[in-house]
């Protein structure tokens, strides 16, 4: 898409746009995909799903949104970039008020798909629209801000849902539609004005560092799944330590995600993406791995508030990362950005469905 320079108004002011992009992310991935994880439990005891079913459904929205991630940049160019971001968040409000109705796995799998796929798209489209209009020296400030959509989302789902289960099941579902459904409307004309989508599918920029960066960004995506979908019911059910102290980890874990994004992006903007995105994996990974080893509650502690930051972290730093690799090209980012989110998404399935093969 063609963009306006830094600074400039094309349309509504720039930082109107981003608080549209975090709205978008929080409606399409922060309540549509985390909300699920506290939900899971829940899902099982009130004898809607038993556990391998829960657990296939929350793969399907990590299915559905690798569809998105996919799709995103023909859809655009189909429509527009602005109708495009709209309808999706609409189709992730709508798939909340589906799943307050359990009248079947296959009704349940359909709505889980739509909105894994409303949160691909929105995932490729959303921050690229926004950010060519940011100044350059507050990108990686912003790219946090836009991130930390996701990761209020993860916060009211360890708040929020725990509070509104006790009304039930399909009250909670209800509640998180009609949130949703004032999201959108928030954000609704908070949209830049952008030129048509361009659906090409084009590698711009140094090939073998953003191949590089596509991978591993997908190979990150493997190794949070385990966190972003099964750490609540692992906790509860797999350590026996109940639902109540799985809702508190859920709360860490978005307590991390809500400090994590504009943390990471502030220092990205000192010490570069680079740098800061290399500490950052190697953080990861010692949150991860230091628990094939130990199930100590200080463990668990510190693993909850690491992964729950790097969900939204690692994506605002990739993305950041790219826009270096690919400077003053904002139909290139956008590209770009696709083709990183196709990996993430792929990665995502992956993991997903063969951890939800283990549940069986």
């Amino acid at each position: 898409m063609n963009a306006t320079p830094p600074g400039d108004s094309g349309g509504p002011g720039p930082w109107r746009g981003a608080f549209s992009a975090l709205c978008a992310l929080l409606v399409g991935i922060g309540l549509a995909r985390f909300a699920y994880t506290p939900l899971l439990p829940a899902l099982v005891s009130a004898e809607w799903f038993n556990v391998s079913q829960a657990a296939y459904l929350g793969a399907a929205n990590l299915a559905g949104y690798l569809i998105g991630a996919v799709l995103a940049r023909q859809l655009a160019a189909r429509t527009s970039t602005t109708f495009a971001l709209r309808a999706f968040m609409l189709l992730a409000s709508a798939a909340f008020f589906a799943c307050a109705q359990p009248w079947s796995f296959a009704w349940f799998f359909l709505w889980r798909l739509a909105a894994g796929i409303s949160g691909g798209v929105l995932m490729v489209l959303a921050a690229p629209t926004v950010l060519p209009r940011i100044p350059r020296h507050r990108q990686g400030l912003a790219g946090g801000l836009i991130l930390t959509g996701v990761a209020l989302g993860i916060a009211l789902s360890g708040t929020l849902v725990p509070f509104t289960l006790g009304w039930g099941v399909r009250e909670t579902w209800l509640i998180l539609g009609g949130l949703a459904v004032v999201l959108t409307a928030l954000s609704w004309n908070g949209w830049p004005t952008v030129a048509p989508v361009k659906s090409d599918m084009r590698q711009p920029g140094p090939v073998l560092a953003l191949k590089s960066l596509y991978l591993e960004y997908g190979l990150n995506a493997v190794g949070l799944v385990s966190h972003m979908v099964f750490w609540v019911i692992f906790i509860a059910q797999g350590l026996g330590l109940g639902l109540a102290v799985g809702a508190f980890h859920w709360v860490l874990f978005g307590i991390g995600a809500v400090l994590g994004p504009v943390t990471a992006g502030y220092l990205a903007d000192r010490l570069g993406f680079l740098a800061t995105l290399r500490a950052g994996y190697l953080l990861q990974a010692a949150a991860a791995g230091i628990l094939v080893f130990t199930d100590h509650m200080a463990v668990l502690v510190i693993s909850s508030l690491i992964m729950g930051a790097f969900v939204p972290v690692c994506t605002t730093l990739v993305l950041g990362r790219l826009r270096e690799l690919i400077p003053n090209d904002p139909d290139g980012q956008t590209a770009g950005w696709r083709w990183a989110t196709i990996g993430f998404a792929g990665g995502q399935a992956v993991g997903a469905y063969g951890l939800s093969y283990l549940f069986d």
